[in-house]
C-alpha cells in the first residue's frame, strides 16, 4: 500500500463534486453554496489536503514572492532590514527574494529579470538614492523604498525618521555642556545623510552654537572614515570635545583614530553613533548611540507592500520610525577639554 500526498481530484472525489469547484472553494470564490462549501471543506480537513500555494498564485496571476534589492547583502543596517521583512513577509504566505546591487547597471539588470519577467509581485529597494538606481524602476508596479523619502507620488517609503533622531543626538552632547561638536556624515547624495544634517544643524541653532562648516566631514558610512574625520581635525588643529558620526561604524573609526592620537574617551573626546550595533555595547568604551530598530522598518515595508499588492492602492505614504537614545560611557560632561 502506498501513500501518496492528496491531491485536489481526491478532495473531489470524496465530497462527491467536481476538482473545478473544489478549486473555487480553495480560492474563495463566492460562486459556490454554503451547503457544498461546508462538504468540501470537510473532505479537505479528513484527507489533510493542503493547496499548492504555486499552483493558487498562478491561477490569480500572483508569484507570491517579493523582492528586495540592497546595494549589498553585508552591512549590518541593510542585513537587519531584509531579516526583519522576511519574517513579516511569511507570516502573510508571501516568499522573499533578497539580493544585491552594487551599480546602477547591476539593479537595471535584476529589475528587468525579476519584474519584466513578473517573477515577484512587488519590489521593495533598500537606500534607491544610493546612485541613480532610482531611474530604473518599473513603472506602475507596486514599490517600497527603505531608508529614504521617496520624490515620486507613486511611491511608499519607510525610513527612521533621520532629522529627529540627529537633533536628539546632537541635544544630549549640548546638555552635556559640548559646544564644539563636530559631524560625521555619510555621503551627502543620500536623503538620510541630509536629513541628518539638518537635524544636527536644527538642534545647534535652538542652543545658540553657531554651526561652523570647518567641524563637518562627509564620510562613506565605513570605519575608515571615521578614522579619516578623526585625523582630518587633529591635522588641523581643529579637534572638537565632541563628535557626532551619522552610524556607529564611523563613530568606531573615530573612537580608535582617537586612541592612535592619545585621546581619552570620554574625558577628551565624547562621541555619539547611530544604529547600536551589536557590538556597539563592547566598544571600549562602550558606545552611546541612537538605536533604531531595522527588522521594524522591514516589517512596515512589507505590510505596506502587501497592502498596496492587495488593495491596488497608488496613494504615497512615507512612515518615519522614531529610535532611541542609548547612554553608555562614550559621552560624558565636557566643553573644556582636559590635557
Amino acid at each position: 500500500m502506498t501513500n501518496h500526498r492528496p491531491t485536489i481530484r481526491d478532495v473531489a472525489r470524496q465530497a462527491g463534486v467536481s476538482h473545478q469547484t473544489v478549486s473555487r472553494v480553495i480560492n474563495g470564490s463566492e460562486d459556490v453554496l454554503p451547503e457544498t462549501r461546508a462538504i468540501v471543506e470537510a473532505a479537505i480537513e479528513e484527507l489533510g489536503y493542503r493547496p499548492s500555494a504555486i499552483a493558487r498564485s498562478m491561477a490569480r496571476g500572483l508569484t507570491h514572492t517579493l523582492a528586495i534589492i540592497s546595494p549589498n547583502l553585508t552591512d549590518y543596517t541593510f542585513a537587519s532590514v531584509i531579516e526583519g521583512a522576511e519574517v513579516e513577509a511569511r507570516q502573510h504566505n508571501y516568499f522573499v527574494l533578497s539580493s544585491s546591487a552594487s551599480d546602477p547597471q547591476a539593479f537595471q539588470g535584476l529589475v528587468d529579470e525579476l519584474v519584466g519577467h513578473r517573477r515577484v509581485d512587488g519590489l521593495i529597494v533598500i537606500n534607491p538614492y544610493a546612485d541613480e538606481r532610482y531611474q530604473f524602476l518599473p513603472k506602475e508596479f507596486p514599490v517600497v523604498f527603505v531608508g529614504a523619502r521617496s520624490h515620486d507620488e507613486a511611491v511608499c517609503s519607510i525610513s527612521l525618521d533621520d532629522e529627529k533622531v540627529a537633533y536628539e543626538a546632537t541635544q544630549h552632547l549640548i546638555s552635556l555642556g559640548h559646544k564644539r561638536i563636530a559631524l560625521v556624515t555619510g555621503p551627502m547624495e543620500e536623503d538620510c545623510s541630509q536629513d541628518r544634517l539638518e537635524g544636527f544643524q536644527r538642534a545647534l541653532k535652538e542652543a545658540g552654537i553657531s554651526f561652523d562648516q570647518s567641524l563637518v566631514f562627509e564620510g562613506d558610512w565605513s570605519a575608515s572614515s571615521g578614522s579619516e574625520a578623526l585625523v582630518n581635525f587633529v591635522k588641523n588643529d581643529n579637534l572638537p570635545t565632541a563628535v557626532f558620526a551619522q552610524n556607529d561604524r564611523m563613530a568606531m573609526g573615530v573612537m580608535r583614530a582617537a586612541r592612535d592620537e592619545n585621546l581619552k574617551i570620554p574625558d577628551q573626546l565624547s562621541v555619539i553613533g547611530v544604529d547600536d550595533m551589536p557590538l556597539s555595547s563592547y566598544f571600549d568604551p562602550p558606545l552611546t548611540t541612537m538605536r533604531q530598530d531595522m527588522p521594524l522598518i522591514g516589517q512596515e515595508a512589507i505590510r505596506k507592500l502587501i497592502d498596496i499588492i492587495q488593495n491596488k492602492t497608488v496613494e504615497q505614504t512615507v512612515l518615519k520610525l522614531p529610535a532611541q537614545l542609548v547612554v553608555r560611557q562614550s559621552t560624558v560632561k565636557g566643553g573644556d577639554r582636559t590635557s
